[in-house]
């Protein structure tokens, strides 16, 4: 796992010292070793977490001296292996044992018809010296991050992370309004934007070729999984199905065994990090298995004994620890290795989870994935209950939605159930499509206009109906398949992957997600939708073919959720910190302040459980402050 940056200017040479210091930001992301090289209208800039071949020869940048192209490259690609074996057929050689190496002969036989072949996790910029063409890929599922923005004078700056950008003297500074709308809405900036208008990220499976005739290049899509939604496989049972799940989950994870520094697995109990850990021990051994978990001392946010549970049934090596860190002093550091705001409650444990078991491997693998492929979230009971009740009058859902507002009572645990009641009616007066876009919303649009100055309305822009166009690719599928394919576009590259990626490479730890492989996500799409929600049983064949490995109680649990009780600290010893960083000078250019004390008087008196609107207005106060 590492960090790449690069520069590509055709007019006005790069500055070498410049890729250099842009290079060094992302020195969390590669502490083993660095790199820049100069290849006239391109410079490349790498830093190694080595984990694979640890020799000095498989540092980057690296060339391949056949072609004399050069890469600089983030991620794993697991089959690289396989593929070494065929391009050796064909007569390569090589000269390291990394899988670096195995894209630049890839490249070289294949051309960008490479990408198609590999199952991994990436983001690498290749320059294709013949051609004078500089080749940017992400992975299909969109694991790793890749931000650039285009040069006045043609050509563009590329980075891991946005802070690496920011240095270069042409970087976009401007926030764009329509980010803080969608960060609004979801706590979370999607792909389609950026924070700071005029930088972009390049979208999960699509590759940029980039020449000196092609000023306005548009990124490609190589893969999608909108085809395998429509074509649905048929099984003569479930038993046939979880079957060859059980084999395609069990493949995956011994794929990402393959390491030559110390590997463990993050274990929260639920039925997903289980099933890895599970195949994990039947693979390596339980013995060599190592786990571990977090978590707090509201017990209705501590996962641990389940985590237990399994460890000692599974019987692995597992370590846990309970958070007991000053938030305040904590939070600062986690929107720095955000990025971008970022405002997803399990950013917290997560970051402090990567922490904890960097001290004992650099490798984990986890079960990000399974909720967005197996229908996984209440959101999907959701769907089926607003498709089921859809004949019921909107105005209807408003009234009984006022009614909740009154009579169920205020919680500042877990989301439960008067909560999911509120949301669901809130939703429900609204179309489908909208409807789902809206079930994890956090500001709805009269809200942002309240909260928001004047100024900065958008009026003519809603950030549910740019998730709503997703749909279109799906058109003709089962509502379910929508949801998910949805899910999987935004929720899943946008929130989920982006936290694992900022929370672990902060601790300069890599994580695997083998249920994001993507032979299973393209089952789980075809998958007919009864055996992934059989009624209101979430994942069922998912589970089923689970049966076998785990405890009946960690297979049948209801999803937890990997949250924390920031609404508890929002009322303790998070409040000054909070409030500081929504009552900024930089925060009153954008936001009503009163409307923010508005918010802040009903979370303390107990009106509204507000934290997650609280938690989001902090973090991006924390951020502007930055």
């Amino acid at each position: 796992m590492c960090g790449i940056v690069g520069v590509l200017s055709w007019k006005t040479p790069p500055d070498a010292r410049l890729v250099a210091a842009m290079t060094e930001t992302l020195v969390h992301r590669g502490p083993d070793a660095g790199g820049v090289k100069d290849l006239g209208p391109a410079i490349l800039g790498h830093r190694r977490l080595s984990i694979i071949d640890l020799d000095r020869r498989a540092n980057q940048p690296m060339q391949d001296p056949g072609t004399g192209n050069w890469i600089v490259f983030n991620g794993e690609i697991y089959n690289f292996m396989a593929i070494r074996r065929d391009l050796e057929s064909e007569g390569f050689r090589f000269t390291t044992e990394s899988d670096t190496e195995v894209i630049l002969a890839a490249y070289a036989r294949w051309g960008v018809g490479c990408l198609d072949r590999f199952n991994g996790m990436f983001a690498f910029a290749l320059w294709d010296r013949r051609n004078e063409a500089l080749f940017l890929a992400r992975d299909r599922a969109g694991k790793k991050p890749l931000f650039f923005f285009r040069l006045k004078q043609g050509g563009l700056a590329f980075a891991s992370e946005l802070k690496a950008l920011r240095l270069h003297p042409e970087a976009p500074t401007e926030i764009d309004p329509k980010a803080i709308s969608d960060f609004l809405s979801f706590n979370y900036v999607p792909t389609d934007r950026c924070i700071l208008k005029g930088i972009e990220k390049l979208p999960a499976a699509h590759y940029v070729v980039v020449t000196g005739d092609t000023p306005d290049f548009r990124p490609i899509e190589y893969w999608d999984l909108a085809e395998r939604f429509h074509q649905k496989r048929a099984y003569r049972s479930e038993a046939e199905a979880a079957g060859e799940l059980d084999a395609l989950v069990t493949d995956a994870v011994r794929l990402r065994l393959v390491s030559d520094v110390p590997l463990g697995a993050f274990l929260s109990g639920g039925i997903d990090s289980s099933a890895v850990v599970g195949a994990m021990s039947r693979i390596g051994g339980a013995a060599q298995t190592r786990t571990f978990s977090i978590g707090f001392r509201e017990d209705t946010f501590n996962e641990l004994p389940e985590a237990a549970k399994v460890a000692r049934f599974l019987g692995v090596s597992h370590q846990d620890q309970i958070v007991d860190v000053n938030m305040a002093n904590a939070l600062p550091d986690i929107v720095r290795a955000a990025d971008e705001p970022f405002a997803d409650t399990s950013v917290v444990p997560f970051y402090y989870l990567a922490q904890f078991a960097r001290r004992h491997v650099t490798v984990c693998l986890s079960g990000d994935g399974g909720d967005e492929l197996f229908a996984g979230y209440d959101t999907y009971v959701a769907d089926r209950l607003h498709r089921w009740t859809s004949f019921a009058p909107s105005w209807m859902s408003r009234v009984i939605a006022r009614l909740c507002d009154h009579l169920l009572p205020v919680s500042f645990d877990k989301v439960g159930v008067g909560e999911k009641v509120r949301r669901f009616l809130n939703g429900h007066a609204y179309d489908y499509p909208y409807a789902h876009a809206g079930w994890r919303g956090i500001h709805d649009r009269s809200e942002q206009r309240r909260l928001l100055r004047p100024e900065w309305h958008q009026d003519r822009y809603d950030s549910l109906r740019q998730v709503e166009r997703h749909f279109g690719r799906v058109d003709g599928c089962h509502y379910l398949d929508q949801a998910m394919y949805v899910d999987i576009k935004t929720f899943l590259a946008d929130d989920i992957l982006v936290k694992v990626d900022r929370a672990t490479m902060a601790h300069s730890m890599e994580a695997r997600t083998p249920l994001l492989d993507y032979r299973i996500m393209e089952f789980a799409a075809a998958l007919p939708v009864d055996m992934k929600l059989k009624g209101f049983r979430k994942k069922h064949l998912f589970k089923l073919s689970q049966r076998t490995y785990l405890p009946r109680e960690t297979v049948d649990r209801r999803k937890s959720g990997f949250n924390a009780p920031v609404s508890h600290w929002l009322a303790g010893d998070l409040a000054e910190l909070a409030r500081g960083a929504m009552h900024t000078a930089k925060m009153a250019e954008w936001f009503d302040l009163s409307e923010i004390n508005r918010l802040w008087r009903d979370h303390r008196e107990g009106r509204r459980d507000n934290g997650l609107k609280l938690f989001g207005l902090a973090m991006l106060g924390l951020w502007m402050e930055g």
